[in-house]
């Protein structure tokens, strides 16, 4: 949530040449609906299925970078199906950060309404454990994208 995912996931395509994919935006296209309207149609636990598919359905797949959801990773089904056959990494990044770069968007569902900062504390706290549990690298998230991405694949490169 607001840690750069998907901007450092398209700087992550252009320097290693993988193809990237938004796991929210393959949900959206796969239904045909933005991820708010299947939030306020369906709700979270449809939702949460199509992700558990869409993990399913990309981890299946060679080469990719995969920017997931912010919750998709405090699923332990999700987590097994996606280190089976790749990487977990984990921008890490400061909940201040977080507040300031989603201080203008009003399109992320679980954010929706008054308490959109104590809601996005409350989340912080709870998924914080799970996804520095998940990562099998993490990675500062608060320097610029390219040298976020240049960080992941530094490691990568030296963990082989």
């Amino acid at each position: 949530m607001y840690s750069g995912k998907t901007t450092v996931g398209k700087m992550l395509e252009r320097l290693s040449g993988r193809r990237f994919v938004d796991m929210d935006s393959y949900i959206e296209q796969r239904s045909g609906m933005p991820v708010s309207r299947i939030f306020s149609d369906y709700g979270e636990e449809w939702f949460r299925e199509r992700e558990r598919e869409a993990c399913r359905a990309l981890a299946g797949q060679r080469n990719l970078v995969i920017a997931t959801g912010g919750g998709a990773i405090t699923f332990p089904e999700n987590v097994i199906t996606l280190k089976k056959s790749g990487v977990i990494v984990f921008l890490d990044v400061p909940i201040e950060v977080i507040l300031n770069r989603m201080k203008d968007d009003k399109t992320r569902p679980l954010l929706s309404g008054g308490e959109r900062e104590e809601t996005a504390r409350k989340l912080f706290i709870q998924r914080q454990p799970l996804y520095r549990a998940a990562a099998d690298i993490i990675v500062d998230g608060t320097e610029s994208p390219i040298e976020v991405a240049q960080a992941v694949l530094e490691i990568l490169k030296s963990s082989r």
